[in-house]
Parts: structure tokens; C-alpha cells; sequence
């Protein structure tokens, strides 16, 4: 028992909402399609999605810990881990073959749907399941691929693949709705990386907070920001969404108090958390308001 009440640490249990926020997008814009719910469907959707986030999450942690990092990151309520295995050193090994059994599900999951739906899932499946193993260990050294990655995992692949699971068939409206959570999510990891940029440089990583420094990235974060407003308001505008996918617009006026105080105090790590828990706030918010005017029409 203690054993795995331990391993709901590297889990990261109380950021697992992020994915149910994300399929709800891809639910969303395949009801909008087809008037058709199969909730069965959805909740092994949900459960794979879920499952690929635990995956991440505890091959993130394992990475963290083997190469040093944990002991080095400056840990706040957002980042920087969950201190667990550094806490305990011992959980390791457990830790490794849950990030592998959470990948097994995910895999099984995909590969039901692959028979259930078509080949066409395919590709988006196996970068997905790629990703999920290589981000930690490849994608964080790169500065272009360390921000687009988490977008990507849990924006378009995530959106995409929940829309095509549900029809069999992809769409250009999930591919717009899908940029709300890619461009959010990108950004949830960008502010993120504020705190650990010492840290992360000294074990070779190099993302933008290292790279071009912490004000500029918090220029880079407020486009970002812009970039999933407009990609509603476009999308509305070219038919490709309901106009009641404007709801995701109400998020605006955190996000853009989020974009002020990450500029104000993007050198003053203490001052910026309120900052990043805004950003958690419309990364959970904004996704589930653009799906909930995907159903409405």
C-alpha cells in the first residue's frame, strides 16, 4: 500500500485533468459532425488519453531523477516535479514499470480503435506513443521541439485522435479546434520552465526560457496566448466552428493577467507563480468551454 500510494507522485495526479480537458475538444467536435455520442467509446478515449498522461508524466519523473535534475530544481507548486523520487530513491525501478504499464494501455487502447476505425490512426498513434517515451530524453534539448512537444501531444494528437477514434474520419474543424489546447499547452510548459532554466542548463537541456532568457519568453508566451484566441475566432469566422465556441473567449481576461504578470516578473520566480497557476486555470478552462459550444452548435 505504501508502495502505491508513493507512485502517485511521479503520477502527478492533481494535473491528470488536463487530458479529460483536451479529449472533451475532440468529443466535441465529433458530436458537432455527427449528433452521435458512444460513450463507451469515449470512456476507453478517455481512459487511453488518461494513461498517456500518467506515462509522460512518470517517465518524466524516472528521466528527472536518474540524470541528477531533481536535486537541483527549485520546486514550486507547478513545476518542477513531485519530489517523490528523490524522497524516495527506492521507488525507481516501481516507477519505470508504471510509466511502461501506463504506455501498455495506452497502446492497447489505440490498437482497438486502429481495428475498430481504420488505419488512418495509425500514424498519429505511433508519433503519440514515440513521443510519450522521447520527450524527456530528446525532445527537452531541442528549443523549437521543446515547445511545440507538449502542444502537439495534447493538442493535435490528443484532439485528433479522440475525433477520428469517435467518426473514423479526421476533420479541419477538430484540426482548428485542436490549436486551442496546442497553443495552450505549449505555453502551460513554457511558463513553466521559468523556475527550472538554471537547473534544466546545467544538465545540457535548452529550451527558450535558456536560450533567449526568461523576458523574452514571456513575450513568446503572451503570442502564444493570442495565437489560441484567434484560432476560435477564426475558426468561427471560415464555418469551421459553432459560434458558440466564442465561449473560450471568456478566459481572455485571466490569461491576459497571466500574460502581464509573467512579463512583470519573469526574473522574480516568487511573484510569477500566481502567474502559473492562472495558466493552469485557462489550460483546464478554455478547452471545456470550447467544447461545451461544440455541443451546443
Amino acid at each position: 500500500m505504501n508502495t502505491l500510494k508513493s507512485l502517485l507522485g511521479p503520477m502527478r495526479v492533481p494535473f491528470l485533468m488536463l487530458a479529460p480537458a483536451c479529449v472533451a475538444v475532440g468529443v466535441g467536435t465529433a458530436y458537432w459532425q455527427t449528433r452521435e455520442i458512444n460513450w463507451l467509446n469515449i470512456l476507453l478515449v478517455l481512459i487511453g488519453a488518461v494513461s498517456a498522461h500518467i506515462s509522460v508524466n512518470v517517465f518524466n519523473e524516472y528521466f528527472d531523477f536518474k540524470s541528477g535534475l531533481d536535486t537541483k530544481t527549485q520546486r514550486t507548486p507547478f513545476s518542477g516535479g513531485s519530489g517523490t523520487l528523490p524522497a524516495h530513491p527506492e521507488m525507481k525501478e516501481a516507477s519505470l514499470l508504471l510509466a511502461w504499464m501506463a504506455f501498455a494501455i495506452t497502446a492497447a487502447i489505440g490498437a482497438y480503435f486502429v481495428w475498430l476505425q481504420g488505419w488512418q490512426l495509425l500514424p498519429i498513434g505511433i508519433f503519440g506513443l514515440i513521443l510519450l517515451v522521447t520527450y524527456t530524453i530528446w525532445w527537452v534539448y531541442q528549443p523549437i521541439l521543446c515547445l511545440i512537444a507538449p502542444g502537439l501531444g495534447f493538442g493535435i494528437l490528443m484532439v485528433m485522435g479522440t475525433h477520428f477514434a469517435l467518426t473514423g474520419t479526421y476533420s479541419w474543424t477538430s484540426f482548428v479546434a485542436s490549436l486551442v489546447p496546442t497553443f495552450l499547452v505549449s505555453n502551460l510548459l513554457l511558463l513553466n520552465q521559468f523556475p527550472d532554466a538554471e537547473a534544466d542548463q546545467s544538465i545540457g537541456r535548452k529550451h527558450f526560457p535558456i536560450t533567449i532568457g526568461r523576458q523574452a519568453s514571456s513575450v513568446l508566451y503572451g503570442i502564444l496566448l493570442l495565437l489560441a484566441y484567434v484560432s476560435v475566432v477564426v475558426g468561427v469566422i471560415l464555418g469551421l466552428l459553432p459560434r458558440f465556441s466564442l465561449l473560450a473567449l471568456l478566459t481572455a481576461i485571466p490569461a491576459w493577467k497571466a500574460c502581464r504578470g509573467a512579463y512583470q516578473n519573469a526574473e522574480n520566480i516568487s511573484a510569477l507563480i500566481p502567474s502559473m497557476g492562472i495558466n493552469v486555470v485557462i489550460n483546464l478552462t478554455t478547452p471545456i468551454l470550447l467544447a461545451v459550444g461544440l455541443f451546443i452548435g
